[in-house]
Parts: structure tokens; sequence; C-alpha cells
């Protein structure tokens, strides 16, 4: 068995791969910690594993009169495919080619593991008298070469030459002098678990895996197990209980779940606490005088409960006894995007893909903040995106393309909204022609909007408090719009810690959105998405140790029906399973209009 172990750096750090913010994932591992189970069976043996950056090379071999052959039984040894041509002339070329180092530019140690399966004397003899002849492998400096399988008497181990190291047994004890010569220490899983990979590690089994751990670290060894259930639901595992090498058949799918592990897991994220709702005026049949619309822009069910979990099991959203579903369809398409998705919440109509504020031909639609106004109910938006984004614009502009920012821009003009906050720059008109255009808006943009939650320092919140503050000042009453619009960037982006930051932030609002509902006993809170993003599915977590993991089905939206949730004087309106245009009435509806505009 050959191993081939780099550790420190990734493939992707090799690849040059710029490294993204919100990196959560499990601390140090990458596809270092991969062993490519019977490597020799694939079309390019050593090749595959080493460009995926794998740390572990599986080549059993067989000495045949002279010659050290590769197969997994004698069987195969009709193939006379030898450990020179597959594996030593591979990596000493690497070697040559890379300066002395394994990789370009890399100091990370390579560990060639070699498993025997004939005589252990005869056959580490011929080893060590074919290495002789690639002094390059020998003498680099980023080389263990590690025999497993028939090894000779482990007393024996230190006469054999410095640069031979040996694969321990976990079953056997070994000497201070053995153990000197021992790089990691090795079990067949089955001696330990009947584990089949699916659902949990039965707790006992976990307990005597992770004390096996333990062991093998505290001696200061790494450790691997083999013949180990090989899924995603079972790697997340062995990382869990600390396995330094993860063994696998699978090999790109495993590279590929390395990779990508600091943008699939969720760690160390910085919680909160949440509000205690009253719950005195929820649900009750009254006209109310406030309306909170909150949109998580690409907020699904599982991103909601990666932020659960995240946050330790709480979150201000879940604390909402009246939930219901949407279904996000736009007029002309199966899966919407964010302009049809706000523009049926704003107008209660179906529209096309990429249109603001306008029906599927094109015709400009009355929008809330305008029939609001009719009775003086004054509208805010504030989005943690651009202010020319679809969602905000969804409720002032009449656009057919939602990237018709000029366009958008010269609506504000018209627009029947008193605040809107967010990000973004203003080409034509101006800022400060737009205020001077439209004196009841109040225009705000800062930079600060428009970066990641960790980045944004509490503005959400901020423009929160300032906004109803504002639109307090009426007897009246208000329509305010929040928008967590970087949920969605992270759908997109398929970064999960991205995603839970931005989840977790707007949770933060929600709870100050249903403290202002118990206090004021006339506000109406709805929280909601225009659609899913990413296909986001849990594929492991804790909420004890308040972690989570997930796998994402596109980079795009999908067609999924997303959470409402509502909370005060009418919320009991926002129940079962509805079109997105429904809450456009249900709204207009808890403020006491007819139902039709």
């Amino acid at each position: 068995m050959i191993s081939l172990f780099f550790q420190d750096l990734s493939w992707a750090q090799t690849a040059n791969v710029k490294a993204q913010e919100y990196h959560g994932g499990h601390t140090g591992y990458t596809t270092g910690n991969a062993h490519s189970h019977n490597d020799y069976e694939r079309p390019f043996a050593f090749w595959t594993s080493w460009n995926q950056g794998f740390g572990s090379i599986e080549a059993d071999i067989f000495l045949e009169g002279e010659e050290l052959l590769v197969a997994h039984d004698k069987a195969q040894l009709a193939g006379k495919r030898t450990l020179d041509s597959l594996y030593l002339r591979p990596l000493e070329q690497c070697i040559r080619k890379n300066n002395g180092k394994v990789y370009s530019g890399n100091d990370r140690r390579l560990q060639l593991m070699i498993d025997i399966k004939t005589a252990a004397t005869p056959t580490l003899q011929k080893l060590v008298e074919k290495l002789n002849a690639y002094p390059a492998i020998t003498s680099c400096k980023t080389v263990d070469i590690v025999i497993s399988g028939n090894r000779p008497d482990a007393a024996t181990f230190s006469s054999w030459p410095e640069w031979i190291r040996f694969d321990g047994d976990l079953k056997l004890e070994y000497s201070k002098e053995a153990l000197q010569r021992i790089n990691m220490l090795s079990g067949n899983f089955k001696n330990y678990s009947s584990w089949n990979g699916k659902g949990r590690l039965p707790e006992a089994e976990m307990r005597n895996l992770q004390q096996l751990v333990d062991k093998a670290h505290r001696l200061n060894k790494k450790i691997r197990f083999w013949n180990a259930p090989d899924m995603i639901n079972s790697w997340y595992t062995y990382i869990d209980l600390g396995f330094d090498y993860i063994n696998t058949d699978h090999v790109e799918e495993l590279g590929t779940f390395f990779r990508q592990l600091p943008d699939r897991y969720v760690q160390k994220i910085s919680q909160h606490d949440v509000y205690q709702p009253l719950h005195k005026n929820d649900g009750r049949t009254k006209k109310v005088k406030n309306v909170i619309l909150l949109i998580g822009d690409g907020t699904g069910l599982p991103q909601w409960y990666a932020g659960y979990t995240a946050n330790g099991g709480k979150l201000n959203v879940f604390n909402m006894r009246y939930t219901g579903l949407s279904k996000t369809s736009s007029f002309d398409n199966y899966i919407t995007d964010s302009a049809p998705g706000a523009t049926a919440f704003s107008s209660g109509e179906k529209t096309n893909n990429r249109a603001v504020g306008v029906d599927h031909s094109g015709n400009r639609l009355i929008l809330l903040p305008e029939i609001l106004q009719r009775k003086r109910i004054r509208s805010g938006v504030i989005t943690s995106g651009d202010i020319r984004d679809a969602t905000p614009a969804s409720f002032y502009a009449h656009r057919s393309e939602r990237s018709d920012y000029r366009g958008i821009a010269n609506d504000l003009v018209q627009s029947h909204l008193s605040l809107l906050m967010g990000s973004g720059k203003l080409e034509i008109p101006t800022l400060d022609s737009i205020k001077s255009l439209n004196k009841n808006l109040k225009l705000e943009t800062d930079e600060v909007a428009g970066r990641p939650a960790a980045e944004r320092n509490g503005w959400a919140g901020n423009a929160f408090d300032s906004a109803v503050a504002l639109l307090s000042t009426g007897n009246e009453g208000f329509f305010l719009v929040v928008e967590g619009a970087q949920i969605d960037h992270g759908g997109h982006a398929n970064k999960l810690p991205y995603l839970v930051a931005e989840v977790l932030d707007f949770d933060k609002v929600i709870g100050k959105a249903m403290s202002f509902a118990d206090t004021n006993g006339e506000t109406l809170v709805i929280v909601t998405a225009d659609h899913e993003t990413g296909g986001l599915t849990l594929t492991a977590g804790d909420i004890g140790r308040a972690v989570v993991g997930g796998q994402f089905s596109t980079s795009d939206h999908t067609a999924i029906p997303v959470p409402v949730f509502a909370y005060g004087p009418g919320a009991n309106l926002f129940t079962g399973v509805f079109e997105n245009t429904a809450i456009f009435k249900f709204i207009l509806q808890a403020f006491g209009f007819p139902s039709q505009k």
C-alpha cells in the first residue's frame, strides 16, 4: 500500500485559489487528509489522486522474483504493473520538477506508505534496494516512506534505514524505541463499529473510536481507519472525531468535499440572544396601524435552520407561532427571481422574471406605498444591498428590466416612499437631485450597508431603529420593508458561513421588530422570502456545539416554497399554503383596506 500524505496546505492553495470571506469550516482539514483506497485500480494511478492533492495514495505490492508488482491479489499480477512505473518514477518526476519538493512552492510533507503483501523481510529488503536507486525520493526532506501491511518485528524497526518509517497497528502496544520509528497508527473500522455510515454513529461506538483517536494523539501519532463507510455523512463524522486520514474510493467526490469544506461548514460564529415575545396581541383579529415586512432574500427553511443551529438552538423568527408557505413562481417561470418575487408582495400581481413594478405586459402596477399613501400611511424600505436592486426597487420602480438602474433611479423622483436606506451609487439623477425633486423622501445611502454582516457593525439594526423613529412620528401608521439582501449572496456563492452570518444579522432585526410590536400593540410583523437560493441541504450539524454543515445543489434560485412567519394582530391570516401574491392582500386586509385595489 502506498500512501501520499500532504500536510499543512490544501490543494486549493496549491492551485492558488483565492481565499474567500467567512471561512468557518473544520480547522486544518484539507485534501491532505484524504486517502485514495486501491489507487492503482484507477485509470490514472498516482496522478488522479496527486492532482486532487490527496494525502494518501494506496498501492499493495508483491515481491515476484526480482520485481515489485502492484496488485490487490495474486490473480492481478499478470498485468506486470510495477511499483517503479506507477509510483516511484512519477513521484521522482514531481520532486525533480519542483526543485526537491513534492509540490511547487510548498513545504508540505508527503507520506509514501507501502503496504507489503508478501513476506515482510525479503520484500522490504528488495524495496530498500529499489529505493536506493531513487535518491531524489529518499533524500527529499518533505517525504516520509512508511511501511504497512506485512511488517518486520517491531523490535527491528530501528535497524532499517533512517528514511524508512512504519505504520503502527492500533491493537498493539509498542516500546518507546519502536514508537520513534512509527509515523501513524491504523486499524480496521469494522473491529470497532458496525455503523454503515447512515444516520448517527451509535454513541457507545463513537466513544470507543474517540478514545482510540485520543490515545493516538497522546502518543503524538496520527490515526487512520480502513474498511470504513465512505459517504459524505461519514466524512463529516470522521472529521468530528479527529481522524487524521479518511479512506475513500470516491477520489473526485472527496477531493471536492475537502476543497469546499470551508464554505460548507459553520462553527464558532458570533451568536446572539433572542427576544422573548409576549404574544399578548398575537393572532388577534383587529385592524393594525403598522406593518413590518421583513424579506430574507433567498431564505428558505434550510437557511433558517442553519442559522438556528449555528446560534445554538435559538432564533427570533422561530418564536413566531403563525406560519405558512408561499409559492414563489413568477408569471413566466417556474423559478422566480427577486424582481417578480418582491413585486408579488408590493402589487399582488404575478409578473415576468426580471420585471419590477410592472405586469407581464409591461404595464405600470399600483404598488403598496401608493395605495397606503391614500390613508396617509407612510412607507419605508431598508436593504442591506443596493437600493436599486430588484427587491427594494419593487416597492417604488416600474421597469420591465431590473438592471435598468438609470430608469429605476429616475423612478425614485416619483416614489411614494417616505424613507429608503441602503447602499448604492446613483448616477442620473444624482442623490442630491432626487432629494430636491422628492422632498417627501428621506434617502440615505451608506457603503457600509452593502458590506458583509461582520463589517456592517450592526448597521441593519441601527437603520431599523432610525426608520421606526421617523415613520412613527405620524399618527396614521406606517409600512416598513426590511430586506436581508446578502443571504441571497451567500446562497449564490454556495458559502454557508457567509449565508449563516447574514441570517443571524437579519434575525437580530426580526427580534427588534417583535419587541416593537409588543410595545406598540398595533403592529403586524411578517417574515418571508422572495425565493430560496442555492438548493441548500443540511448534511451535518450539532445544535449543542452550534455547528452545521450543508451542501448546495445549484448556484441559482430554486422553486421550493418558502416559509412565512407572522407575529402580532392579523398574524392568523398567514397560515396554510398560498401564492406569494396573497401576502399583498393579507397586508391590505390587516390595514383594513378592501381586498381589491
